[in-house]
């Protein structure tokens, strides 16, 4: 499956079945087992050749950013909110699907004229901001988009530029993409494949794999917050597009266990594979979940840098993917 596809499916957290069900289809022929757990996620296992009894499993999530419909008002506008971290200001005028018949409609605000200067000196928040399907008032709005329904950016993949790629979803189809190749390599030891749901909205989905795995290593494939903008002092970017996989050593949500960290440096720089170490400990992933269920597990934090990370166009390093993918499979081959 390529990423196009991936980045092009709608999955919100808690609303995954449609990239749940095409990673469901694309694991199975690679895999000796693959299911669905209770939370949704999906599991492919592949047995190693039997010279080592490690256990590795490799992780990334599969839901992505979006909003949800509460009501409308009289005059046929719906209210929203967000669902993760969307900064409002990224989403005034962007075009949306709402609801299961993929209703299109537009993020709207009221217009600068008719601000007032208070108001031009903040920014607006979810209650001043409405999205407009073109319904005549609240019954014929809801009508086809009732209270519950999810919205997503209604937005192509398309690569561009130097070898740069723009989509919705960026975070994580990248790393989905690359568990899926990971499946179709042979290894020594046991490999286990979670695409986890329910990240976006407090590392949900990973809890339960990470009770279910028995893996000893939890390896997390993510996207994350590139810095690299010209207004940013150079301290202040902690990873950049172009410089390769950004290999974390701790962040909000876990500390990375220090000998698998090393690991993959030497591996990186053994095999000639682009890195960059993340320069920040912000934020936080699924490998908190895994390192702190059932007797915990060494965990390490392997990120495709992405520009504009929780909007409508994120912007990546095709480079920097593949990297990724690289020194994920270097691992699992050294094991």
């Amino acid at each position: 499956m390529d990423l196009k596809t991936l980045c092009e499916l709608n999955g919100a957290s808690g609303d995954e079945k449609a990239v749940r069900n095409a990673l469901l289809e694309a694991a199975r022929p690679l895999c000796d087992s693959v299911r669905i757990d209770r939370m949704g996620n999906v599991i492919a296992f592949k047995k190693g050749s039997g010279k080592s009894d490690r256990h590795i499993v490799f992780s990334a999530h599969m839901d992505e950013i979006g909003f949800i419909i509460l009501d409308a008002t009289e005059d046929g506008l719906l209210m929203f909110r967000p669902i993760g971290g969307v900064d409002p200001r990224v989403a005034v005028s962007k075009y949306v699907l709402v609801g299961e018949k993929k209703v299109k409609g537009v993020i709207g605000a009221l217009a600068i004229h008719l601000q007032s200067a208070d108001d031009r000196k903040r920014v607006l928040g979810y209650d001043g901001l409405y999205i407009d399907i073109g319904a005549k008032d609240k019954e014929d709005a809801l009508r086809d988009c009732p209270a519950g329904s999810f919205v997503y950016y209604d937005n192509d993949y398309q690569e561009f530029g130097d070898g740069c790629a723009v989509a919705k979803a960026l975070d994580d189809r990248v790393g989905c993409y690359n568990l899926l190749r990971i499946l179709e390599g042979k290894y020594d030891c046991d490999i286990t494949c979670a695409f986890v749901v329910q990240e976006e909205v407090g590392l949900r989905g990973a809890t339960g794999a990470a009770f279910d795995s028995g893996a000893d290593t939890a390896i997390i494939l993510e996207g994350t917050t590139a810095g690299d903008m010209g207004m940013v002092d150079k301290v202040r970017r902690v990873c950049e597009p172009g410089l390769g996989v950004a290999v974390s050593f701790m962040d909000n949500a876990s500390m990375v266990n220090r000998e698998t960290y090393k690991e993959m440096l030497a591996l990186a720089e053994e095999k000639g594979i682009a890195y960059q170490i993340k320069r920040g400990a912000t934020g936080g992933n699924d490998a908190g979940a895994f390192q702190r269920r059932r007797e915990g597990k060494r965990t390490c934090v392997l990120s495709v840098p992405c520009r504009y990370i929780h909007g409508p166009s994120s912007v990546v390093k095709l480079s920097d993917i593949e990297a990724q993918y690289q020194l994920a499979k270097a691992y699992a081959e050294s094991v």
